[in-house]
């Protein structure tokens, strides 16, 4: 962090980046709301949840599910199209036993909302995100607020928590890359079981680099489980004991280490940072919860996407039958760009964004107040946070009265 003087000076006020119109070549070809639906590429871990009968075992899976819901921002560099008011997306996958519907539902601030089932009625899965962005000179942080439910519908239980903290560094100069940092609170609101996960910053020398570690605990707040692992790689549980004394033992080794060679205090860098070992040293006892799917090989020229990624823009004309004119599948922009035609693309986002700012003035003219289609503003039903509730009623795939935002 800068301080507030040199910011000043800097004359970099920091300033609400969904504010500005962003060349198109910095942005991947997706909508915000197709980002969002990667949290679903891991649906398997719900389901195994669902199928477990110890509660702690079912948390492990929770915050494994947690995990795994970030780690395909991984090198993610590109950043995704601001949803239109009104936009949608849904998204049926029979092979992975859940439907989606999201819905932007607001502009300023920009709020997306969404909502998953499983088809076997086992879960729901919802939440609404405001990415509140701040702009420190040489990095951009998104702070994703909103809460994050989960219900597995046969037990009875309800889970909430909110996203890390995600930061691209070297947005001006450099290789631009990612982390996530914060701590992540699960909380089991039937049992009174706990959760607490610390996304570690990456450090001086990246030590810490994607470094994810906590623990679970009961409601007197008795240490019940360990967790450990990397958001980019993979989740592990442990006994408490065994992890604490690794834990010490590693500090010992650590402080050796520093004692014997001087280290130089260079000023904080914005530089990647290499860390120790790619993998995460296991602990002898440990049970693995979750590793990520490895990227198919032509990622990196697909701005790094992951399978699961690649797949969500796809249209084919039976879904165009079906689907509202709201889905962003159908927006020119962000299709235009999927095939290479970058001038089309940002000619069109221009468009799209000055027909929304129309239509925004002439409902202010007008004394008219933009009604969401999906969801309601509500208050989550288990924490009390202010969230928007699916209203119900999309999948009977009866489409009247759309605006028509494209």
């Amino acid at each position: 962090a800068i301080l507030e003087e040199e910011r000043l000076e800097l004359g970099l006020e920091i300033w609400e980046l969904s504010k500005i119109t962003m060349p198109v070549i910095f942005n991947e070809p997706l909508s915000f709301l197709q980002r969002l639906t990667e949290y679903m590429e891991h649906t398997y871990l719900i389901h195994k949840a669902s199928s477990l009968s110890d509660p702690v075992e079912r948390m492990q899976c929770v915050a494994a599910f947690a995990v795994s819901a970030v780690a395909s921002q991984w090198e993610r560099t590109g950043k995704p199209f601001n949803p239109l008011l009104g936009e949608t997306y849904e998204l049926v996958r029979d092979d992975l036993g859940f439907r989606l519907i999201s819905e932007q539902v607001s502009h300023h601030p920009p709020i997306s909302a969404f909502h998953a089932e499983g088809l076997n009625n086992d879960f729901i899965f919802h939440g609404s995100i405001y990415p509140k962005l701040k702009f420190w000179g040489k990095s951009v942080e998104a702070e994703p607020k909103g809460t994050i439910t989960l219900e597995l519908l046969e037990h009875n239980e309800a889970y909430t928590w909110t996203n890390p903290t995600c930061c691209v560094h070297n947005i001006i100069v450099g290789k631009l890359w990612i982390e996530q940092y914060g701590n992540v609170e699960i909380i089991n609101h039937r049992t009174g079981d706990k959760c607490v996960l610390n996304f570690k910053p990456c450090g001086l020398f990246g030590k810490e680099l994607h470094k994810v570690e906590g623990y679970i605990q009961d409601k007197s707040k008795k240490k019940l489980c360990a967790l450990y692992g990397k958001w980019t790689e993979c989740l592990y549980s442990v006994d408490p004991s065994t992890f604490d004394a690794y834990k010490k033992n590693d500090k010992k080794n650590t402080e050796e280490k520093k004692n014997s060679k001087q280290m130089s205090t260079s000023e904080e860098s914005d530089e990647m940072p290499m860390p120790d070992s790619e993998s995460v040293f296991i602990i002898p006892g440990s049970v693995l919860l979750w590793r990520i799917a490895p990227r198919p090989p032509n990622s990196a020229q697909m701005y790094n996407f992951t399978s699961f990624a690649m797949v969500l823009n796809e249209v084919d004309k039976d879904m165009e039958s079906v689907i509202p004119k709201t889905d962003c599948r159908l927006r020119p922009d962000i299709r235009a760009m999927e095939n290479g035609e970058i001038d089309q693309a940002s000619e069109e986002k221009k468009r799209l964004e000055e027909k929304q700012r129309a239509a925004r003035k002439n409902r202010s003219k007008s004394e008219e107040d933009w009604k969401t289609r999906w969801f309601h503003q509500g208050p989550n039903p288990y924490n009390g946070a202010q969230d928007w509730i699916y209203s119900g009623s999309y999948w009977d795939r009866n489409y009247f009265n759309l605006p028509d935002i494209y």
